[in-house]
């Protein structure tokens, strides 16, 4: 399966001369990926993968853009083909919180834009659109409807203003965000301030098109002086949200952050407000004859355990948590976090960036090295090391899952060791 999914990406790849000629085509790009992951001894995962867990996944991406006077019509097609322990892992554990599934489908949403072309326990092959929306343009506002991506907020790691499919903070390839099918709009006034607005359509557990699934939101944007603002309303699922954010120059050091509060619960009974706070400062300098580039930043998770405990007992009882990460929305079991990126100009085409995020409730931690190197015009080689460090029953050195293991102790949801290798060709 494995040969003959890499072998159909290949052929496709070599295929963009032809592709080329077709009316609207824009280019595109076809990525190899390799990830490894060693497991530990009281790993739950050890029940249904081997150490180390291996996995090969292609990506090929061809872009169109149709456009005549104000209007066009914009459509991404994806080729995805997944095959290793991961995709065995997500099919036996659905729904864990840190089990996520590999291959976005679209059961939840407006339009059926994914189709399987073949599946087995360990690979699949699918094809979808994850771009395919029409847009009218003037000279001071959009509209556009169908499958699309926003991103909202001002947090650079951590991002509790982007709740519409935003990526995991520990992600290394974040070229693209999941589309969603949605109503978007943007009125761009005069002083350069502007007012977005967006209708997320979706459909609940029953296929059904229902206003209990969807999100309706605006935001506004503008500018103090040389000091920017956010403004957000959002009716989330069941839950309101509002929020403010900012950006500001401090001393040569770039200072933003954004403040959310939701009102969650259906009943006046279940009703709580959550507040959730990222804040961060970036700076740039020149040192030793590179560039340097630095973060950090802290986040508040409202919806996170207070007491540190992810037992699966724990988490049941804070559903507003759980419900947020199965949806993709969170990543974070926590309250309190703490990140750092430093990113170095080794050479013109090579980029190093070390990163490490804390949960400094529990004292565990992820540490990342990332590297990015431009092998030739259109080549990228995109390399990281992930190890999760931390003591047994902590967020990063792994969660009960409630399973027995040997002896008196359960087994954990937890792992070692991670290697990302990623060969990417632009054309």
């Amino acid at each position: 399966m494995l040969k003959l999914n890499l072998t159909i990406l290949t052929c496709l790849a070599l295929c963009t001369t032809a592709i080329a000629e077709v009316p609207g085509f824009k280019g595109g790009h076809a990525k190899y990926r390799f990830l490894m992951n060693t497991l530990p001894d009281d790993s739950l995962f050890q029940d249904f993968v081997d150490s180390p867990m291996i996995d090969h996944n292609g990506d090929l991406r061809l872009l169109f853009d149709w456009r005549k006077d104000k209007t066009s019509v914009v459509a991404d097609y994806q080729l995805i083909a997944q095959h290793g322990d991961s995709f065995t892992l997500a099919k036996n554990l659905p729904g864990s919180v840190i089990i996520s599934d590999l291959v976005a489908d679209d059961e939840h949403r407006l339009f059926d834009l994914t189709h399987v072309l073949s599946e087995d326990n360990n690979s699949a092959l699918v094809h979808r659109l994850d771009r395919l929306y029409a847009e009218y343009t003037t000279n001071d506002a959009v509209a556009r409807f169908g499958r699309q991506a926003i991103s909202w907020g001002n947090g650079l790691i951590y991002t509790p203003m982007d709740f519409i499919n935003p990526f995991d903070p520990s992600s290394i390839d974040k070229e693209y965000k999941t589309g969603d099918d949605m109503l978007y709009g943007q009125y761009l006034q005069k002083n350069g301030n502007d007012l977005q607005a967006v209708w997320v359509i979706r459909r609940n557990n029953n296929g059904d098109v229902s206003s209990d699934v969807d999100s309706v939101a605006a935001k506004y944007h503008g500018f103090a002086g040389d000091k920017e603002f956010d403004l957000l309303l959002a009716e989330h699922y069941d839950d309101t949200m509002v929020g403010i954010g900012g950006i500001t120059d401090i001393g040569g050091a770039i200072w933003r952050g954004d403040i959310t509060l939701t009102r969650t619960g259906n009943s006046l009974a279940q009703t709580k407000n959550v507040a959730s706070l990222v804040t961060s400062l970036s700076y740039s300098w020149l040192g030793w004859g590179h560039n340097f580039s630095g973060i950090i930043e802290y986040f508040y998770n409202g919806f996170g355990q207070t007491n540190g405990d992810y037992s699966p007992a724990a988490l049941t009882a804070n559903p507003d948590l759980v419900e947020r990460i199965i949806r993709g929305e969170l990543f974070t079991l926590g309250r309190h976090y703490v990140a750092a990126s430093a990113m170095v100009e080794m050479t013109p085409l090579w980029l190093l960036t070390p990163n490490v995020f804390v949960n400094a409730s529990d004292g565990s931690f992820l540490a990342q090295l990332v590297s990015s190197y431009d092998l030739k015009q259109d080549w990228q080689l995109l390399v990281a090391l992930s190890l999760p460090v931390g003591a047994s029953g902590t967020e990063y050195g792994g969660i009960d899952s409630g399973i027995a293991g040997p002896g008196t102790t359960n087994k954990m949801l937890s792992t070692e060791l991670n290697l990302f290798a990623q060969l990417a060709w632009y054309f």
